[in-house]
């Protein structure tokens, strides 16, 4: 039994501000050692309940934020960008039992912890054929595909009711409540370790390969805060404008779907100017 564990940072314990997930900073270090406790406690517990393989890919900003020498040793680690499907990126190989979303968050324009789909800000609300889009859904979509559950996700409690709606059955651990976009009642890292280890212990019974999810195809809409954000996205082919400040996109399958969304957050970003946005 394989595990893929995908871990971002905004649903980590203890992480409530933007310069804790921002690396190079004294906030995004002390965060460091919190968010691989989580991702070690969710392996730890896979490997309580009978897996024998697990891989951890590192989905945040620089993908380069998990602390490898604190992780137990029979753990991988997919680290660094540039990734064929970034967040999910191993799930296509035909070898993975089971996808873990850990240190996850709500989407874009909701509340939640440090919401955001993709890019911290300018987007501020993608639809997948016409629903809400948080990362986690586009990423369990994209999952679906390879015929791969969602046993797990970890984040703050909106987070959680989030993922009950596109993984109902999957185990879910709450580290924090949300109060604002910068606030957060918090458990401490010994309690959300013992609690995320024993959720992902029960999820591997989970762990079974289902029907890979064909046909059909998946329209996906986003909204900036910005016209020419709009604008620039639509460099990309296949890319056209759908609303003021919006634009969308149909794709054959989910993983051409979210490869052409990684193309247009990355176009959006450079087009970000730094005072007016």
């Amino acid at each position: 039994m394989k595990i893929l564990i995908s871990a971002d940072m905004e649903g980590a314990t203890g992480v409530t501000w933007p310069a804790d997930v921002l690396p190079g900073t004294p906030q995004w270090e002390r965060c460091r050692p919190m968010f691989t406790s989580d991702v070690n406690a969710a392996a730890l517990g896979f490997y309580d309940g009978g897996a024998h393989e697990v891989l951890i890919n590192e989905a945040h900003w620089s993908m380069r934020n998990l602390l490898l020498e604190q992780l137990d040793d029979r753990v991988q680690m997919l680290t660094g960008r540039h990734k064929s499907l970034s967040m999910v990126e191993g799930i296509q190989h035909g070898d993975v039992d089971a996808v873990a979303f850990v240190g996850y968050h709500t989407g874009a324009g909701t509340e939640g912890v440090l919401a955001h789909t993709y890019l911290a800000n300018s987007i501020t609300g993608v639809w997948l054929d016409g629903a809400r889009a948080s990362e986690g859904l586009l990423n369990a979509q994209v999952a679906a595909e390879y015929g791969v559950p969602v046993v797990l996700v970890t984040g703050d409690d909106l987070t959680c009711v989030d993922a009950q709606g596109y993984a109902p059955e999957a185990r879910k651990v709450a580290v924090k409540d949300y109060v604002s976009r910068y606030a957060a009642v918090c458990r401490t890292p010994a309690r959300t370790a013992a609690d995320i280890r024993t959720a992902a212990r029960d999820a591997t019974a989970l762990a079974v390969r289902r029907t890979p999810v064909t046909g059909g195809t998946y329209t996906v809409e986003l909204e900036f805060d910005a016209e020419h954000l709009a604008a620039a996205a639509t460099v990309v082919p296949g890319v056209a404008p759908s609303g003021e400040r919006r634009v969308a996109y149909t794709s054959a399958t989910m993983y051409e779907g979210i490869r052409t969304f990684k193309a247009v957050t990355t176009i959006v970003s450079a087009a970000v100017e730094e005072q007016y946005g």
